[in-house]
């Protein structure tokens, strides 16, 4: 998989994808994550990337034509099964969606900031706008690093053990369950026998009990069915 991200502000997005498990992906050869500067499509002497919005207002919009060169660059390289937006106003990523794209072979992330970007890039390029919930960040690049890392851990041989990806919250829309490590006790609170019973039927049993009923209870949501198609 190869994961292209466009930003105006690509420092944002070389920690957290340079450690942990992206770097890991990395180092296998199982991923490549490519970090785009919008400024080195920039306009003019100084790489203008933005300006005021038209009908005025406050702040300032990434411009079309910058955005425009980059993304027409990337695509006369490869084409991509998605090209993402970062904004507040797109869908809610969650757990399914990550398992989407996990599955193409190329996607191309282009990071929201300031105001937004010029609506025509929307119109011409963009195939799915993702947010991470109803609040504002002060750049897409937090969100394109969790994607990114919400994507490529589901990757298989990124995981050593592919299973525990399967296993967590969100997957199958629910909640994981309860979970718990030595002491057996601790503060007067034990660990659930059923645990320590050694019986994997009634374990797995109760582990999906527990999930449907912390999920009925914190997360009723999640139980509707939904992805982003």
């Amino acid at each position: 998989m190869r994961i292209d991200i466009i930003s105006a502000v690509p420092e944002l997005l070389h920690s957290p994808l340079h450690f942990s498990i992206p770097k890991k992906a990395q180092e296998k050869g199982l991923v490549e994550i490519h970090i785009h500067n919008l400024h080195e499509f920039g306009l003019g002497k100084y790489r203008q990337i933005d300006d005021y919005p038209f009908g005025g207002g406050a702040g300032m919009v990434l411009m079309a034509e910058p955005i425009s060169k980059c993304i027409e660059q990337l695509l006369s390289e490869r084409n991509y099964q998605y090209i993402i937006y970062t904004t507040p106003d797109g869908k809610t990523f969650d757990q399914k969606s990550a398992n989407q794209l996990s599955l193409a072979e190329n996607i191309l992330i282009l990071c929201g900031h300031y105001k937004g970007i010029d609506h025509r890039i929307r119109e011409l390029y963009i195939t799915h706008e993702i947010s991470l919930g109803d609040f504002v960040l002060s750049g897409g690049e937090i969100a394109a690093a969790a994607i990114t890392d919400a994507i490529v851990r589901l990757i298989p041989g990124v995981i050593g053990n592919e299973e525990s990806a399967l296993n967590d919250s969100f997957q199958d829309n629910l909640l994981a369950p309860p979970l718990y490590t030595r002491p057996t006790e601790f503060k007067n609170l034990n660990v659930p026998e059923i645990l320590l019973s050694g019986n994997h039927g009634k374990i797995e049993e109760w582990r999906l009990e527990q999930s449907l009923e912390r999920t009925r209870l914190l997360r009723p949501d999640l139980l509707n069915d939904e992805s982003i198609d």
